[in-house]
């Protein structure tokens, strides 16, 4: 995206640009890594006593990352990467501060409240949902993956289930994910379509 922007200094005229790159690569491959560390732990492909370890994949891939982009989509006027990106960049800091406080914590905790947490984040993902109808196939598949894996999981926390349909849900966000960063990546170094991220669904 570039900007066009002109200063008037006495009789010359200036003209510069501000270029702004795609973002949505960097956040996507943020939400792949976590979602595959989380996910990972949810099919007890990892130890439970290692569970610490989860939370700097979280903090600075699933959150960090996330926030990058989400606040470089403001910036480009994208509505719908910026509020996806952002808000799934803080429910990833909440992630990782509920690891840190349940495995470090000294007091007794109510895992129930990170059950209702979840909710509220589903709320909001049905509603990216709609809106990635708008976008492209890959986002929708990915939202939809999340939407999946958050009503999995509030199952699990609330009502004590398997957290297994989660964790393979988690897996296919994660696939998705990198998929869909590596087609924006290489379509843009390209300058062409090399691997096709499809339609939208939704043309209003």
């Amino acid at each position: 995206m570039t900007k066009e922007k002109s200063a008037d200094l006495g009789q010359t005229t200036m003209t510069y640009s501000i270029v702004t790159t795609e973002p949505a690569a960097l956040g996507l491959i943020g939400l792949a890594v976590a979602a595959l560390v989380i996910g990972s732990g949810y099919l007890q492909l990892t130890s439970h006593t290692d569970k610490a370890l989860m939370i700097p994949w979280v903090l600075f891939f699933g959150a960090t990352t996330q926030l990058i982009a989400g606040i470089m989509e403001f910036k480009r006027n994208n509505i719908f990467g910026a509020t996806v990106f952002s808000t799934y960049a803080m429910a990833m800091f909440s992630i990782a501060t509920t690891l840190f406080i349940s495995i470090f914590g000294d007091a007794t905790i109510d895992i129930a409240h990170y059950g209702y947490g979840l909710i509220a984040i589903l709320f909001f993902s049905i509603i990216a949902t709609i809106a990635s109808l708008m976008t492209n196939k890959v986002f929708i598949g990915i939202l939809v993956a999340v939407d999946i894996a958050v009503v999995a999981l509030i199952a699990h926390y609330l009502a004590g289930s398997s957290a297994f349909l989660g964790g393979l849900f988690l897996m296919v966000t994660s696939a998705l994910s990198f998929y869909g960063a590596a087609a924006i990546l290489i379509n843009s170094m390209a300058k062409k379509q090399v691997l096709s991220l499809g339609s939208p669904i939704w043309k209003p």
